[in-house]
């Protein structure tokens, strides 16, 4: 009678510890459920960022950028995504930037190139997740089972939809323009698909607060994709210039410490050799020339109206914008340093 009873107990400790297992189980499969979704955040990769830490520093503010903020962010109050477009090195990014900070919304960021497809837009699987479950409901009988799950984690675009960010997609153009189908219902239905995706999350609705920035450079530049006009007809194209003269000094000032008549003089060359070149001459050329002047021109006697020694003023612009010609047929570095010499 006494060995019954010791057996029915051990069988019931048994029985009371499988279902502790099953238990345990059934708690790890809900907890990989939960966290699959959220799997960047839980690896601290989220590409959501604070308003106040993506404005470039320093980013100079006058009429002239302050205006053209104004139209970006009122196109985007009246739900419209707004394409920027314009020469390299004006300043589309910054002011991108800023006018996403501004919204006081969370900013999501993407830099466009020839690798972008769908799941670096949306998201894919990355690779699996996995546990062993044991069950042991009979003496001396183990039962292990093996559960896998494929761990699928979301891309910017899918997070930018999901929380109501501000996209920054930067060099949109760059990229292969069948990524970009997904964008069509997006604007258009207000819904995004997640190719690869299964179950009844494969779409995303969107969230009313979510708006995109989007910036490309003019179509005659090197490695720019034509988009196609179905999504080009859903955005807002503001076209961003140079800055007046005003404003590009500001620029160049805040990035060194010259006086105002050398800043003068570079920001005066650099809108002179964009005049009497055929290659790009943006301001942030003129950045770069200030920063090489405060080097290379600091043991030399400059007159008194701040004009630098006009044979280290033209070699350093000739360095700054010889990367824009090497490669080039015809590409002659001595007849940019003419064509300079002869500007300054």
């Amino acid at each position: 009678m006494a060995d019954d009873t010791s057996r029915k107990r051990k069988v019931r400790g048994k029985k009371i510890t499988a279902s502790r297992e099953q238990k345990d189980g059934r708690k790890a499969k809900k907890q990989l459920a939960r966290t699959a979704s959220n799997a960047g955040e839980r690896n601290g990769d989220s590409p959501l960022s604070d308003p106040e830490t993506v404005v470039p520093e320093p980013f100079v503010e006058t009429d002239a950028v302050r205006s053209l903020r104004d139209r970006i962010n009122g196109w985007l109050e009246a739900d419209q995504p707004v394409h920027l477009i314009g020469p390299t090195g004006c300043g589309k990014t910054a002011l991108a930037l800023s006018a996403a900070a501004e919204r006081g919304r969370p900013v999501v960021w993407l830099n466009g190139d020839e690798a972008v497809d769908t799941a670096a837009l949306v998201g894919s699987h990355a690779g699996g997740e996995r546990y062993e479950e044991n069950d042991q409901f009979v003496s001396g009988v183990s039962k292990k089972t093996e559960i896998v799950r494929e761990r699928w984690v979301d891309n910017p675009l899918s997070v930018a939809v999901r929380e109501g960010a501000t996209l920054v997609y930067n060099e949109f153009s760059r990229s292969d323009p069948a990524a970009h189908n997904v964008l069509l219902s997006v604007f258009e239905e207000g819904v995004l698909e997640r190719p690869g995706k299964h179950g009844d999350d494969r779409t995303i609705d969107v969230h009313p607060e979510f708006r995109a920035i989007l910036t490309s450079n003019d179509v005659e530049y090197a490695g720019v994709h034509e988009q196609q006009d179905a999504l080009l007809d859903r955005f807002i194209g503001v076209h961003v210039d140079y800055y007046d003269d005003e404003t590009e000094r500001e620029i160049v000032a805040a990035h060194v410490d010259l006086s105002e008549d050398e800043i003068a003089t570079i920001v005066d060359t650099t809108r002179a050799l964009r005049d009497d070149l055929e290659i790009v001459v943006g301001t942030r050329a003129a950045i770069t020339a200030a920063k090489g002047l405060t080097v290379f021109d600091g043991n030399t006697e400059n007159d008194e109206d701040g004009k630098f020694d006009d044979e280290t003023l033209a070699n350093v612009f000739t360095d700054v914008l010889a990367p824009k010609i090497a490669g080039e047929n015809g590409g002659d570095i001595d007849d940019l340093r003419s064509q300079i010499t002869e500007t300054v």
